[in-house]
């Protein structure tokens, strides 16, 4: 049981912190669009870059990059939220139950996963070299996430079957 009610808290921690992120983007849009333009214009990399043809100058596409990050933490929140009240609610069913139970969280998580690893490392560590800016790289932050994420994802993942002798 104790293994349960851990595994359904710490999905539900990783709800409630893409439940907070959300509500930080929306309550203070405009400084955290401030770090999207900054990373998507690349106006803060080495001065010799060669790779700044790919930058992102357009205000529009810019608000449109934000639009999906933001709808993407909120869907994270939703899923693992939801996943952790399934869980709840399967804490004291029979171990194939439980682990049937896991799929909404598992979907979470891996969006989480996948959220902070291509969107932040890739996409805007890399295609936008975001590694190269003093004050505008997010990947220290982004690889918290990440380990956090990818912890309770291995953990959860384990099988709660019932064992019989």
């Amino acid at each position: 049981m104790a293994v349960r009610i851990s595994k359904t808290l710490l999905v539900a921690a990783i709800g409630l912190l893409a439940l907070v992120i959300v509500i930080n983007n929306l309550t203070d849009y405009n400084a955290n669009f401030k770090y999207i333009q900054h990373v998507l214009s690349m106006d803060t990399v080495f001065p010799d870059s060669q790779l700044t043809w790919r930058a992102i100058a357009s205000p529009r596409l810019q608000k449109a990059f934000y639009g999906v990050i933001m709808a993407t933490e909120t869907t994270i929140a939703v899923l693992c939220l939801a996943g952790a009240a399934r869980l709840a609610q399967a804490i004291s069913s029979s171990g194939i139950d439980f682990d049937q139970a896991k799929a909404l969280a598992i979907y979470g998580l891996t969006l989480a996963f996948l959220f902070w690893f291509v969107g932040f490392m890739v996409v805007a560590g890399e295609w936008f070299t975001m590694w190269q800016s003093a004050d505008w790289n997010g990947q220290q932050p982004a690889f918290r996430f990440i380990g956090c994420v990818g912890f309770v994802l291995l953990y959860l993942s384990l099988s709660d079957r019932d064992v019989t002798s």
